[in-house]
């Protein structure tokens, strides 16, 4: 099993629109996809930036349900009226993590 943060820092003045896309139109689509969303958060205190977390069996499965993602019609379409004033996004980090040893998960 693989686990995946991705923390995307927001644009100057577009956290808001940021959150609201991923919210909106992101986490309906994910499960399309194949990829499992096990939560989305946000810092206490305002800092611009959205972390989740999501899971997969294995890579294979992780790099075809980003590539199904990134190739989606609908996505493409929302991404670009989305950004018609600019970049939502400023950066993004990726960690892919798996487990350290059996019986080591919580939950």
């Amino acid at each position: 099993m693989l686990y995946e943060i991705r923390v995307y820092q927001a644009a100057e003045g577009r956290a808001d629109a940021m959150r609201k896309r991923f919210l909106t139109e992101v986490v309906p689509r994910l499960p399309q996809h194949g990829i499992e969303l096990l939560g989305v958060f946000t810092a206490p205190e305002e800092d611009g930036r959205l972390t989740y977390i999501t899971r997969f069996p294995d890579e294979a499965a992780r790099s075809a349900g980003w590539a199904s993602f990134g190739a989606d019609a609908g996505w493409k379409a929302v991404k670009a009226a989305s950004e018609a004033n600019g970049p939502l996004l400023a950066s993004q980090s990726v960690s892919v993590l798996s487990p350290a040893g059996a019986g080591l998960l919580l939950g």
